[in-house]
């Protein structure tokens, strides 16, 4: 994550041309720098001078001489090879896919990151660019990724539930139900209702208002699982599997070029751990669910939340698509 890549010595580096303001938002010295306070901290007080620093940096930052159409070394955000990663594809003998932003939410009509995918083939790459050009500043210190490897771990996914179909969607609403009945079937006898209180997918208006129920029949369960927190969709950063429309109803995500439906690529996410399940925690990591180096040690929050980049699996090199929750 973040650096440094794999790059060509003598190839350019990805930068952003479009005309948006560049100068002002947080110095990346001053991100680095408050992130490795915070790091160095954990466990203690902050000593009079480590408050002193991170004081200094709390108000925007200037950079005078960046203008607004000047060209912007984009920010490398990852790198990820196919060795490590079974469900990274792409084009044939390509095994190394890496993943830049310009860091400003300032791109079309929507104002989002603007992202840059680079595939290649490792063995071709002799000589490594070093220094490696970073943009001196970012619109929100949130776009900016700490800089860490990553540790892939191959998980099942299923389909998000509202693209089930309708048969299969309200068989995994009464199996979810039949728990909760199961767990209360002691209390009810005692106190002599027999009415069914538990209600099926179709009595509900909207997807939203059937989830803020199950959410808060967890509440008081809190050891009782559900389709979409413990079995559908993992949390965190990934590649591959299935896109969630929690936010939003399903919308279709097709190639501008030639029409094929795009997968989920690489989902960027705002935590590995969402708190709402164990089952998709690494076993190491549950004695310290709490730590926020565990819950989010990227540091990136775009959009809403959740960033999906989208490629065309007929040809991984027609121009990718987002999408946001």
């Amino acid at each position: 994550m973040a650096g440094p890549l794999l790059w060509p010595a003598d190839e350019p580096w990805p930068e952003c041309t479009a005309v948006h303001p560049k100068g002002t938002g947080r110095l990346l010295s001053d991100v680095r720098a408050r992130r490795r306070i915070q790091e160095d901290a954990r466990g203690r007080d902050f000593t009079e001078d480590e408050l002193r620093l991170l004081d200094g940096m709390t108000a925007a930052r200037h950079f005078p001489d960046l203008r607004d159409d000047a060209a912007l070394p984009m920010l490398a955000v990852a790198q990820l090879s196919a060795r490590d990663i079974p469900d990274l594809v792409g084009p044939e003998d390509y095994d190394l896919l890496q993943v830049f932003w310009c860091p400003f939410e300032a791109h079309g009509p929507d104002r989002t990151i603007d992202v840059a995918l680079k595939w290649r083939r490792s063995a071709d790459v002799e000589a490594v660019l070093t220094p490696q050009p970073e943009p001196p500043v970012a619109g929100r210190e949130e776009c900016v990724p700490t800089r860490c490897v990553v540790h892939p771990e191959q998980v099942v996914e299923h389909e998000y539930l509202g693209l089930l179909d309708e048969g299969l969607e309200e068989a995994v609403s009464a199996w979810e139900e039949g728990l909760l009945d199961d767990d209360n079937d002691d209390d009810d006898c005692e106190d002599g209702d027999d009415e069914d209180d538990s209600a099926s997918l179709a009595s509900y208006a909207t997807y939203e208002e059937y989830e803020a129920a199950m959410a808060a029949a967890r509440a008081e369960e809190p050891d009782e699982i559900d389709y979409m927190s413990d079995l559908s969709i993992a949390p965190g950063w990934k590649v591959g599997g299935f896109a969630s429309w929690h936010l939003t109803d399903p919308a279709p995500v097709d190639c501008h070029v030639c029409g094929t439906a795009m997968p989920p690529l690489l989902t960027v996410d705002q935590w590995e751990c969402d708190g709402a399940s164990h089952s998709w925690l690494p076993i190491e990591d549950r004695d310290a669910e709490n730590d926020p180096c565990v819950i989010n040690p990227v540091g990136v929050y775009l959009g809403r939340g959740l960033m999906r980049v989208h490629t065309c699996p007929t040809d991984p090199f027609h121009p990718h698509r987002l999408s946001f929750q």
